[in-house]
């Protein structure tokens, strides 16, 4: 019996694509077996093919951004679980075991797992890897991305699914309203998923923070912020008037002879604050290492800016 709707959205990325659905044709479980839609975004390449190839239903959506994809594709499906799971994942060989098992409890809402590193990942990718984090035994958590994620459709349909409105940070607001709702969210190591997608060097990692960092602010502001968030929303404002302070710190000294002082402080207001999380990430690798710790301060460092610069450009996709 069918129980569980993979729903994977994609845009040009045949290989990827392929390797994903290898991954999940690979996952078998006794007694239970997973419907796969293809949400494809206007591919000009294989995509559409390799998904069909599959046994895929394809859904061809171009122009509308992920969150309508996901949107459409639960819509289409007709399971009581609906997994979402990006075309650059390769999911692990307890995944649908675990995702199956994880919402025995009536009050469970969503599940999944950080993402994990690719096998053959570059010092950057490792240490933003750190920086996110990684799924721990299995408990209750108040976020998961949307890249590797269940959800229970009853769920799914009373928030209203992804908001549509949010070209990124749609999952951290799809997660917002489901606590909201009193739904809980379970992170689980089973349902681990590889995310070949990881940004491999700081420019890319410039790039990717920056299209991500569009809509944080917007979504953070929405629901309640606990301590625990605060950061997150607060770092980048910090940053931002740190540059600010910096970049008009010659207009000042047509003034003043203070601008030395105003430069100064925005210098360690952003050093100090990558510094710090660079510090946080030493100690979850717990490792003193010199070549860790400033790898990890340039990884910080390029993530804090980037989220930053988002707050006041529009950037593209960091894929295009």
């Amino acid at each position: 019996m069918t129980s569980l709707t993979i729903i994977i959205p994609v845009k040009n990325d045949a290989r990827r694509l392929s390797r994903c659905l290898d991954a999940i044709a690979r996952n078998r479980t006794e007694g239970a077996a997973a419907a796969l839609i293809v949400a494809d975004n206007g591919s000009t390449d294989d995509s559409p093919t390799v998904a069909a190839a599959a046994g895929a239903r394809v859904l061809t959506l171009p122009g509308v951004p992920v969150s309508q994809l996901r949107n459409t594709a639960a819509a289409a499906a007709s399971t009581d679980l609906l997994a979402f799971i990006d075309a650059d994942h390769e999911i692990v060989g307890t995944w649908i075991g675990a995702a199956l098992a994880a919402f025995a409890p009536d009050n469970v809402g969503a599940a999944g797992a950080l993402y994990l590193i690719p096998p053959d990942a570059t010092w950057v990718q490792r240490m933003y890897g750190v920086l996110r984090g990684r799924t721990s035994g299995r408990s209750e958590v108040a976020w998961l991305g949307s890249g590797n994620l269940v959800v229970r459709r009853s769920a799914f349909e009373q928030i209203g699914g992804f908001d549509p409105s949010l070209q990124a940070c749609e999952d951290v607001d799809f997660c917002q309203r489901l606590r909201a709702a009193d739904w809980k969210i379970l992170g689980d190591e089973q349902l681990g998923s590889v995310h070949h997608g990881d940004p491999p060097t700081l420019a890319a990692l410039f790039r990717a923070e920056r299209w991500r960092g569009r809509d944080n602010l917007r979504v953070s502001l929405r629901g309640p912020l606990t301590l625990r968030e605060l950061p997150s929303v607060l770092t980048p404002i910090v940053t931002l008037l740190a540059l600010v302070a910096i970049v008009v710190s010659p207009v000042i000294r047509m003034w003043s002879g203070s601008s030395l002082i105003v430069a100064g402080t925005g210098v360690v207001a952003i050093v100090g604050l990558a510094a710090l999380k660079a510090a946080r990430m030493a100690f979850r690798a717990r490792t003193l290492s010199p070549v860790f710790i400033v790898q990890a301060f340039a990884v910080a460092l390029t993530y804090d800016i980037a989220r930053a610069i988002a707050l006041v450009t529009r950037a593209p996709h960091h894929r295009r």
